[in-house]
């Protein structure tokens, strides 16, 4: 059962989600990526990894300058800022993607936003930076809250949760109040439950088969599962570049729920996953 809003009314149902969710190629201008570290680190080459990924049927090219892989440390802020700028001007001026900053810090996104990035994908939900929610009501700028206990650092130290899915809803609830409390317009908000951010196996496996309860929060649903740890553990697979196969299996889930963005880095593969998964429903 939804939870009442203010006044006693329940959420807003959220916006019509796709026949498919819009896909969200993966660009990670680091050089210590769980998956793909290295392979995009100098800005020319995030560049061209990107177009190919628009090019693949990306809508959205989500850049990133600092790794939040398990146990990764964080980036200097003028490091990350010269890893992403640049590659977000030049995406910028050569096609028409959504363009999505991945960062937790308010300076980073301000010049990023400053070189035409349209969304901040925060996968603090505000509160690694108490400046953030500011910029980001400031700008009147697209923002995804994705939920996370804990830093990178820290995060997969002995995570405990009873029941994964209400648990993961409430604190996005929050998360999103004090967004709105800082005057970020609830229309420019997204949700992401953080597969693999301090959970256990079970838990983002509750959170996959359950998804769909997020749309109580009444806000388009943003999913992350690519190549992750958990999809590992249960294939056997160790290598995470070599987990496209499972990444496509878990898509079904995506579709099945009507999440509205996924975030991948096959945007080819998952393409056709989702069309074998869609006619099955």
């Amino acid at each position: 059962m939804s939870a009442a809003r203010p006044g006693g009314s329940p959420p807003p149902p959220a916006p019509t989600a796709p026949a498919l969710p819009e896909l969200m190629g993966v660009v990670n201008a680091t050089p210590d990526s769980f998956s793909d570290g290295g392979l995009a680190f100098e800005p020319a080459a995030a560049v061209d990894r990107a177009l190919a990924l628009h090019a693949d049927g990306a809508a959205w090219l989500d850049i990133g300058g600092e790794s939040t892989r398990p146990g990764a440390r964080p980036v200097d802020e003028r490091e990350e800022l010269r890893r992403v700028v640049p590659v977000i001007a030049a995406l910028r001026a050569q096609c028409s993607a959504r363009l999505s900053i991945d960062t937790r810090k308010a300076a980073v996104a301000r010049a990023a936003l400053d070189a035409g990035a349209d969304v901040v994908n925060d996968v603090s939900a505000g509160a690694f930076d108490p400046m953030l929610l500011e910029l980001v009501a400031a700008r009147g700028c697209g923002w995804i809250a994705m939920h996370a206990r804990g830093t990178p650092e820290t995060m997969q130290h002995a995570p405990r949760y009873d029941d994964a899915p209400r648990e993961v809803l409430a604190e996005l609830r929050a998360s999103v109040a004090r967004a709105l409390e800082r005057g970020v317009r609830r229309e420019r908000i997204w949700i992401d439950p953080g597969i693999g951010f301090g959970k256990r196996l079970e838990d983002n496996v509750a959170l996959l088969q359950r998804l769909g309860e997020l749309h109580e929060l009444g806000l388009p649903i943003v999913v992350g599962i690519s190549r992750k740890g958990f999809l590992g553990a249960l294939s056997g697979e160790r290598d995470a570049a070599k987990r496209d196969l499972e990444t496509a299996a878990a898509l079904f889930a995506c579709v099945r729920a009507r999440a509205h963005v996924v975030r991948v880095h096959d945007v080819a593969g998952a393409k056709r996953a989702m069309a074998v998964a869609a006619s099955l429903l």
